[in-house]
């Protein structure tokens, strides 16, 4: 279907911009727009998986026992460590202060005591005792599971 007074040139010229898409194709190399998203994706990931702040810690070398229960959640951490050190709810305590600290604890989570290969067991039954006078009804002690051979 030819219109006479119009050359071919400018009825194809019609037809180009009748039917043409709405959006351009992209012609760079690559999108500006996707690349500063992956940039910031992958900061987002090294950010988030790098350790910013240093916890600080006590090294405990608990005792190795063959048998391994579980913790029940929740469970309030007594830490023995060696020296005579003594950690409760992440404040170095001494042993007199240890039972106040034990009734001023409200709910009946257990106690879960890790102590250091080298903690004389005097001071693991004296801790015992004091949490039973606080009235802990249980008490758990950690241990290590034994090395696995391959």
């Amino acid at each position: 279907m030819r219109i006479p007074d119009q050359p071919i040139q400018l009825q194809f010229r019609s037809v180009r911009r009748r039917f043409k898409g709405r959006y351009r194709r992209a012609v760079g190399p690559i999108e500006v727009t996707a690349l500063l998203n992956v940039m910031i994706l992958v900061g987002m990931f090294l950010f988030l998986a790098s350790r910013f702040v240093v916890q600080p810690g006590i090294r405990i070398h608990l005792p190795v026992a063959e048998f391994q229960d579980g913790i029940p959640y929740g469970a309030r951490v007594l830490t023995l460590a060696h020296g005579g050190l003594i950690f409760f709810n992440d404040e170095r305590l001494e042993l007199p202060q240890l039972a106040a600290a034990f009734s001023s604890v409200e709910d009946s989570a257990p106690l879960l005591i890790e102590a250091d290969e080298t903690t004389p067991y005097s001071t693991l039954v004296e801790v015992y005792s004091l949490a039973v006078k606080a009235g802990i009804r249980e008490v758990l002690l950690a241990t290590r599971p034994p090395s696995v051979e391959p």
